[in-house]
Formats: structure tokens, sequence, C-alpha cells
């Protein structure tokens, strides 16, 4: 399997100066989370480090990356194409990189869409891909400091302002990130 330095070089390598600083700051609010979450702090940094590795990929060879993995890929290319390059980056993790982590994969795999009963790694890397520390939205730096606070409530409303934003601007939202609320959202009311 990949070493966490391997991934980092991998993907200074492989990604744009912008993508590559915010790989970074994902990692590196990763490993916070990880760390007071009582998480695998390796995991976390190794699913930041390759959960946007296939952003930059071009359409047409993410597309021909789900042919070529059909059983992996399952029916994403029907799914919104923004949330692509999640899936396509867990399958190179998992076909060329020697991720064989199935925990990983799928943090790797829901970093756009969260996915119905995520784990803490899940939200780990969902929320800090969502509130990295170069993202200047105005509720990113609010999202930054919940997550510390409360990875489960934190994690509930990323996915809630994301479906908002997406109605709003009139995107398709993905079947997996409203799957992945009522899932949380079920789970945080049972647990008051």
């Amino acid at each position: 399997m990949i070493t966490v330095d391997a991934a980092k070089a991998l993907a200074k390598r492989t990604l744009s100066p912008r993508r590559y600083e915010h790989t970074l700051n994902v990692r590196r609010l990763a490993v916070r989370l990880a760390k007071k979450n009582h998480a695998d702090v390796e995991k976390a940094a190794l699913a930041a480090l390759l959960h946007d590795i296939a952003k930059e990929m071009p359409k047409d060879k993410m597309l021909q990356l789900f042919s070529d993995n059909a059983i992996i890929a399952g029916n994403i290319a029907q799914r919104p194409s923004p949330v692509w390059h999640g899936h396509a980056a867990a399958i190179l993790a998992k076909t060329q990189l020697g991720v064989e982590d199935e925990e990983i994969l799928n943090a790797i795999r829901c970093h756009t869409t969260g996915r119905r009963d995520m784990t803490v790694l899940d939200k780990i890397i969902y929320m800090a891909d969502m509130a990295s520390e170069e993202r200047t939205y105005p509720e990113a730096e609010h999202l930054r400091a919940r997550a510390i606070e409360d990875l489960d409530a934190a994690a509930l409303e990323g996915l809630g302002m994301s479906i908002a934003w997406l109605k709003r601007d009139g995107k398709p939202v993905d079947a997996e990130t409203l799957d992945a609320y009522a899932s949380l959202r079920a789970q945080f009311l049972a647990r008051k």
C-alpha cells in the first residue's frame, strides 16, 4: 500500500499548485480531527492526501476509468459529474496504489457526497475537505470550529448546507448526499 509520504509526493506531482495546497490543508485538518475523535491518524492522512487525486482528471478519462473498472465503479457515471472524482480517486487508490483498506477507500469515495451510516473517518475527510483552511465561503470558519467541537453535528450541518446550496443554484443533489443527511439526522436525533 502506498505510504503517506509517497501519497504526498504523488499529489505534488499530479495536482496543480492550488489543488495541492488544498490537499495539504485537508490533511492538516483531517489529522487534527482524527486526534480529537480518537481515529487512526495515518488513515486520515492517507485518505486526505488521496481524496482529490483524480480531481483534475478529464471527464473522458474518468469515464474510461469507470468503464475499465465497472464492478468497482457501479453506476457512478449516471450520477452528477461533480461527484465523479471521489469515486475515480478511490478506484485509482485501489487499482494503482495498493490501498486495500475499505475504510480509507470509502472515505475517499464519499468525500463530496457523504453516505448512509458514515464512519468517523468518512466524516473526518468530508469535513476536512469542506472546511479546509483555504476555503473562503462565509460558513467555512464556522464549520471548521464546529467540526473540532462536534464532528457529528458539523457533518450534519455541512451536508444540510451542501444540499441547500445545490438546490439554490439549481444543481442536482446526489441521492447519496440525501441518504447521508437523512441517516446522520436520524442518528443525531436518536442521540438527543
